[in-house]
């Protein structure tokens, strides 16, 4: 049995190689099988099939076996790249994933006869296609089958980075029974030590235990000879092994043949900066640079952090108190310049732990261009997906929530937003749809831009599914603006679709997406043009647990009121409230702003004396309304804290956090105010 740290790296390294085979592909799917695409692809099989192998996996080191055939065979070029080879490939992907799950136990009993058998008979097919006498005299030493221009060009940048290029034949005990065995174990010591670029026989041929007694390797390292000879010979039942030292500057490929006369001397060639020759530099560094922590640690360091910011605030409080009591004295000077410093690495520690919990939206991101690509598909749309900003950062909490809402909203997108490619050819546009998924900081948020160039939506469109589907009223439509109609598509169960299909058209998802994104004090808007496309911004915070907040007060009781929803403060006296019905509301600039009483929301019977009122406008999406309070106490840093499941969910209450005098304050969710106010009110302009 495997520890849990160990089965955690396992896993760990399995979504990534995972997902290193699927960006993979999909890029040699639009821009060619280039040696580079190729070879990460064949590098990430291989490392999936040792590593399950060792862990006990046999099905996925099986299928990865089968993945690893193909891209050795279009490593050697006797394979084309075809849309029948990138559709097999992504259906082994989909079941590597059922085979992760199985693992974890989300899946059960995963079968992978069928798709095994489907990879066998793709390649025995381009095996009965291609010239019977490829791969003949697979037992001996063969130049010709080692080199060609791609590997050439491999060992010309592994040189110009200090690297020694070698073709190694290792000859294997006639008495062994396990060829396929020893192979392996040749692979895997050299391979800790250098890279293999290519085989003699195939990797298939040498792991299946079809290569005689000897095979051949071109393998690149910075060790010398004698190194990498022990790294074979301790290998048991291998013979001997023959070195051979490459020069590119000596080695010549003929155009028609694909001959080789390798060389001994040392030479220099130049390099480029192509991913292998990165691939190769990479391999120089021997120092680890990273470690894997466990999120856990990371959650239980931000809490311990989330302490020192909350005693940090009582210690300036206190540090003010003793100031003001005792003047300049040498001692509070020297208080005060602890408390400064203390003050300063306390900042730093909390920036750096927020820094460790922040994953790039990649994480999110890359999984979307084989969802586009199956779903164009499906709906036989031409899109080209663009993906913009991977490299922004969000907290690790944010992450997790906000890739289903992007799944629903690219979904719609491609199925409602973007036109047949004959429709938009005779509107003038494009055959091929565009779709744009860009994240990008904004002040001290992230924002996640969706845009498309289909049809749009249309505001009379929506005005008559509601009045069909019994939604409003027609004298009620006819009072709305047009930022409250477009609004009505985030209603549950609201869909303009006619005809439902398996992509969507049932009328559940915006509504999803709006909840998902508000549950982590995001917002969702977006702007639309009638034949010119639609545009999503969601705005997430950076994290959900350290926000700046203005403190106001009420009575004897302190609020936090987070500044992402603060949009304004005022002013005001009795007299310029208005009633609307039996709705109190203020005119603020021309527009009507909903008026709701603190302390009648939160039921304090507290007393105001002041002539003066204080409004606290908050915002949440297309929605104002204004919190009459006592006083406004100012800004400050507030780490939030859960009110727990003893108290539950509180209405217009997110949480509470510890004041510098110790006292509790209870933070505001705009949110909640806002659908408790009086909904039928129009929004403020």
């Amino acid at each position: 049995m495997y520890s849990d740290v160990e089965m955690m790296v396992f896993m760990e390294e399995l979504e990534e190689k995972i997902q290193a085979i699927n960006d993979n592909v999909l890029l040699m799917e639009r821009s060619g099988g280039s040696p580079e695409v190729i070879q990460e692809i064949f590098r990430a099989a291989h490392t999936i099939k040792g590593s399950s192998g060792v862990m006990g996996y046999e099905k996925m080191m099986g299928l990865t076996h089968e993945i690893e055939n193909l891209f050795d065979r279009l490593r050697q070029g006797t394979m084309e790249i075809t849309t029948a080879l990138i559709d097999i490939l992504f259906e082994s992907l989909d079941f590597l994933k059922l085979l992760k799950d199985e693992i974890t136990g989300d899946a059960k009993d995963v079968s992978v006869d069928a798709i095994m058998a489907k990879l066998k008979a793709f390649q025995d097919k381009k095996d009965a296609s291609s010239s019977a006498g490829d791969n003949q005299g697979v037992n001996a030493y063969s130049e010709v089958n080692l080199m060609d221009s791609i590997v050439l060009d491999l060992i010309r940048e592994a040189e110009f980075r200090g690297f020694q290029a070698f073709i190694i034949t290792v000859n294997v005990s006639k008495e062994c029974q396990m060829k396929n065995i020893r192979a392996f174990l040749v692979y895997e010591g050299l391979q800790h030590v250098g890279e293999i670029l290519k085989s003699n026989p195939s990797v298939e041929d040498i792991e299946a235990g079809n290569y005689g007694d000897s095979f051949s390797l071109v393998y690149i390292s910075q060790e010398d000879v004698e190194n990498i000879k022990n790294v074979v010979m301790s290998i048991s039942e291998i013979d001997s092994v023959d070195i051979v030292n490459l020069d590119s500057n000596e080695i010549v490929i003929s155009s028609e043949q694909d001959e080789v006369a390798p060389g001994r001397e040392e030479g220099k060639a130049p390099g480029t900066d192509s991913p292998v020759a990165q691939v190769a530099a990479g391999m120089e560094k021997t120092t680890i640079k990273t470690v894997r922590v466990d999120v856990q640690k990371l959650d239980t360091l931000m809490n311990l952090v989330s302490e020192l910011v909350i005693d940090r605030t009582r210690l300036v409080r206190f540090v003010d108190i003793f100031e003001n009591k005792f003047g300049s004295e040498d001692l509070v000077e020297n208080i005060i310049e602890i408390s400064n410093h203390l003050g300063q690495i306390t900042g730093d520690l909390q920036e750096e732990i927020m820094k460790a919990r922040m994953l790039p939206v990649a994480t999110v991101f890359n999984r979307m261009p084989r969802m586009v690509r199956d779903i164009a598909q499906k709906l036989g749309k031409e899109i080209d997906f663009v993906i913009e900003g991977q490299e922004t950062e969000l907290d690790r909490n944010v992450i997790e929530v906000i890739g289903d809402p992007l799944i629903h909203l690219i979904r719609n997108s491609i199925d409602h937003g973007i036109e047949d490619p004959d429709e938009r050819e005779r509107l003038g546009k494009p055959r091929i749809g565009q779709v744009t998924l860009k994240a990008s900081y904004v002040e001290s948020h992230i924002v996640i831009t969706l845009s498309d160039d289909g049809k749009g939506i249309d505001v009379e469109s929506l005005k008559n599914k509601a009045l069909e589907k019994g939604l409003l009223k027609p004298e009620a439509l006819s009072r709305m603006s047009k930022p409250e109609i477009l609004d009505l598509i985030f209603k549950a169960g609201f869909s303009t679709v006619e005809k439902v299909s398996d992509v969507s058209g049932r009328g559940v998802g915006m509504d999803i997406v709006r909840n998902q994104i508000e549950q982590i004090s995001g917002t969702v808007e977006f702007n639309t043009e009638v034949g010119k496309g639609t545009v999503f911004y969601i705005r997430l915070p950076l994290t959900l647990v350290i926000v700046r907040a203005l403190m106001v007060g009420m009575g004897e009781s302190v609020y936090a009121f987070p500044l992402p929803n603060v949009m304004e403060t005022l002013s005001i006296h009795e007299s310029d409230i208005k009633l609307v019905g039996r709705s109190e509301v203020i005119v603020v600039r021309g527009g009507v702003l909903p008026i709701v009483r603190m302390s009648e929301f939160f039921m304090d019977e507290s007393i105001r004396t002041e002539e003066s009122i204080y409004v606290v406008v908050l915002g949440f999406g297309n929605r104002r309304v204004g919190i009459i309070v006592d006083k406004l106490v100012g800004e400050q840093e507030i780490v939030i804290k859960s009110l727990g499941s003893y108290l539950g969910q509180i209405a217009g209450i997110s949480g509470a956090t510890i004041l510098g005098d110790g006292r509790v304050a209870l933070i505001i969710d705009a949110k909640g105010i806002i659908k408790d106010s009086n909904e039928d009110l129009p929004y403020a302009n």
